[in-house]
């Protein structure tokens, strides 16, 4: 329960004040508990983060199936997005934009781990579905073009504030998704 209650405080300092605010005494505020009890379990701030981003994000465990590859990425999209959106969503983003190269190093395994190797696994599995209904080309599915969605999505956000609106969504599925997968590149 205590546990529980410090990795949910280190989240929402995480979302309001961000990796560089976050402060054990903080946290422990946040849990309203003391400082030893938070050290006692976690000798750092990265360890910390680290397992407060595991515990916390939302588990990307199912890919969409609506029968249409467009529709099955953009809802793939749309689950992704609000993960970005949700707390340790928020979390996993203050990390990224705010650590400096040593420390982001200590997160990569956390966010290689808990998001990009389950969407890059759902993504396979939509292209798969799409090749046995005749949408995907075969060669087309392959590490490279998985990779494609998530460091896009990655990528926009950090250098360009960008907050995925369905148009968004729907641009980055028609623009770049579709013609990567498709047997005609639409």
């Amino acid at each position: 329960m205590l546990e529980r209650a410090i990795l949910e405080a280190a989240l929402e300092q995480l979302g309001t004040v961000g990796w560089n605010g976050l402060t054990m005494e903080g946290v422990a505020a946040g849990a309203q508990t003391g400082k030893a009890a938070v050290y006692r379990r976690w000798p750092s701030k990265e360890d910390l983060v680290a397992d407060a981003l595991r515990s916390g994000l939302p588990p990307l465990d199912h890919a969409p199936d609506t029968g249409s590859l467009r529709e099955d990425l953009l809802a793939l999209c749309r689950m992704l997005r609000d993960a970005m959106r949700s707390r340790p969503g928020n979390a996993v983003r203050s990390v990224i934009h705010e650590c400096d190269q040593a420390q982001a190093e200590r997160f990569q395994s956390v966010i290689i781990d808990v998001v990009v190797e389950p969407v890059v696994k759902l993504i396979r599995e939509i292209a798969t579905r799409g090749i046995q209904r005749g949408e995907v080309r075969p060669e087309a599915a392959n590490g490279y073009v998985f990779d494609a969605l998530p460091a896009m999505m990655m990528y926009r956000t950090k250098m360009y504030g960008c907050e995925w609106d369905d148009p968004d969504l729907e641009a980055l599925v028609d623009q770049l998704m579709l013609p990567l997968l498709r047997r005609d590149g639409t």
